[in-house]
């Protein structure tokens, strides 16, 4: 079948669905949602969104010098400028759209501070900023008329010139997306969606990692085949891993403890109950994000352990359960009273802060294709992604791409010569067991090789591993029928792959990026 729309967006989180509606009133979308339109990163992220809005105290340069110091200066300075200048805009949108954001009983946002704030500029809704505000955005695109929501519904790949019998390489110049080819899950038939402009919204590539926060949807789809369309892909060696996820095997994603909880005076001990933070950072269990995590991850490595533990236990249960009502049930459920026992974590994979490189209307380097959201690089975090920038970084780039696409959409015109798919393939018998090994291994090979800490004969080893699942996959690929298994794993596959070559071509250790052969020079005034 094949559907004709002015825009296509592909992916449901709040950038996403923020694109839709600002472009809805210029002509059809179509949102095309891997499972449900409420299953996206958008409803885990429990912080907030950062923007000045208390201006006697703060203003953007404060937030500006925040944000570069965090991205280890690798930040591009227009776009965080870009980003902090235009938030307070997009924040009385969110408001307009129904999003709920707390406030004090003098009616002024009650904003939280969070690691690498200089002021309080959080603005949030309990401890479920995300939900509150996937929900709101969810209700305002059903209730719109000229949005159509396509569930369950798998982009395979875009459409560019390739598709019309044309060689595209890296060199050819003035790649075009004509839309994208669409696996509709319930029937398996993959349908032409073709468009006038597209949107990559697909979120981040925690699922690569066996051990993530993300949902498991995150397997960089969107990223993965832009690459394969020969655009271009930016810093996907800066992967943030959450330093204390709750350790509980079998549970993907992980549940995450709050670095609130450290604030709260929570201590970080290693499997026989000793402190050990001490040996890494003169701020303890308060030290940043990485500098944690690789203490963490070295802990763990050199006891050959699973996980280390949070103790919170000295504190008092009676504050401890008011500060941290969620977490104190969640565990409670697993048999972990966390007034009276320490509380199992690991570090896991939570936020990309590479993905498809665009510039400041949000256009990828084909042409007519934008990228919001966490698959997008903006060039905002840098080497590092600054706590709640994330969000408010979605809705900034989301309303320059509504504002582009919308100026240029009247002057495009649909293709009618591109093919249908070709479905000649089968279904193989053992198809699923091979999917499911495969996927094993993947996870196995990044989380083992391609972690927190790397090294130049890490990356070789995952480099000739992953090469040889390439390979197995692209076969299977090319002699099976489309399905949403084959297809997320061959796009894994491609994260990985991206993740690994871009972390061997750094040859520093910068931001995220951290490796034995390339120490980082110590800062002796910290």
């Amino acid at each position: 079948m094949t559907y004709k729309y002015d825009f296509l967006v592909i992916g449901s989180g709040i950038a996403g669905m923020s694109f839709a509606l600002k472009v809805a009133q210029k002509g059809r979308v179509a949102l095309v949602c891997k499972t449900t339109i409420d299953e996206a990163n958008t409803a885990l992220a429990q912080g907030g969104v950062a923007s000045v809005t208390n201006i006697e105290v703060d203003d953007f340069d404060k937030h500006i010098h925040d944000t570069m110091v965090a991205g280890d200066w690798l930040s591009d300075p227009a776009a965080v400028e870009k980003v902090v200048k235009g938030a307070p805009e997009q924040i009385r949108q969110l408001i307009q759209w129904g999003v709920d954001f707390d406030k004090k009983e003098n009616g002024d946002f009650d904003l939280h501070r969070e690691g690498g704030h200089s002021e309080f500029r959080i603005l949030h809704h309990a401890d479920n900023t995300g939900f509150e505000i996937q929900e709101s955005l969810i209700k305002a695109v059903r209730s719109h008329p000229e949005i159509d929501v396509f569930e369950n519904h798998f982009a395979i790949e875009i459409i560019t010139q390739h598709h019309l019998g044309k060689i595209v390489t890296r060199r050819t110049p003035d790649i075009t997306c004509y839309g994208a080819y669409v696996l509709d899950t319930a029937s398996g038939q993959v349908d032409k969606f073709l468009a006038k402009t597209t949107v990559m919204a697909t979120g981040g590539v925690g699922a690569v990692y066996l051990t993530t926060t993300n949902p498991l949807v995150a397997t960089g789809d969107g990223i993965a085949m832009v690459y394969r369309a020969k655009g271009t892909v930016k810093d996907m060696e800066f992967i943030q891993f959450h330093p204390t996820a709750l350790f509980h095997p079998g549970d993907r994603p992980s549940f995450l403890i709050t670095e609130a909880m450290r604030g709260y005076g929570a201590v970080l001990r290693n499997l026989k109950g000793e402190e050990f933070m001490q040996k890494y950072d003169p701020r303890l269990s308060l030290a940043p994000r990485d500098i944690v995590a690789r203490a963490i991850d070295s802990e763990m490595k050199l006891h050959g352990d699973d996980h280390v533990f949070l103790d919170v236990t000295h504190k008092d249960p009676e504050e401890t359960k008011k500060h941290f009502p969620n977490i104190y049930r969640h565990c409670l459920g697993l048999g972990i009273d966390i007034t009276r026992d320490y509380i199992p974590v690991a570090p896991a994979a939570h936020y990309l802060c590479g993905g498809i490189k665009v510039d400041g209307n949000a256009e990828s380097s084909i042409r007519h294709l934008y990228a919001v959201g966490e698959c997008s690089c903006t060039g905002l975090h840098g080497g590092n992604r600054l706590a709640s920038n994330s969000l408010i970084e979605a809705v900034v780039y989301a309303d320059a791409a509504a504002r582009h696409a919308a100026s240029v959409v009247d002057g495009i015109s649909l293709r009618d010569d591109v093919p249908d798919w070709n479905d000649d393939g089968t279904r193989h018998p053992e198809e699923m067991v091979l999917i499911v090994q495969s996927l094993k291994e993947v996870n196995q090979i990044m989380g083992t090789y391609v972690g927190i800490v790397r090294s130049n004969l890490r990356l070789d080893r995952a480099w000739n591993r992953l090469d040889l699942l390439y390979e197995e996959t692209e076969r299977l690929f090319k002699c099976s029928k489309a399905s949403r298994e084959i297809c997320e794993l061959r796009n894994i596959i491609n994260v990985g792959y991206l993740i690994m070559r871009q972390a061997k071509e750094r040859k520093e250790s910068r931001g995220l990026h951290y490796t034995v052969d390339y120490p980082p020079v110590k800062d002796n005034n910290i």
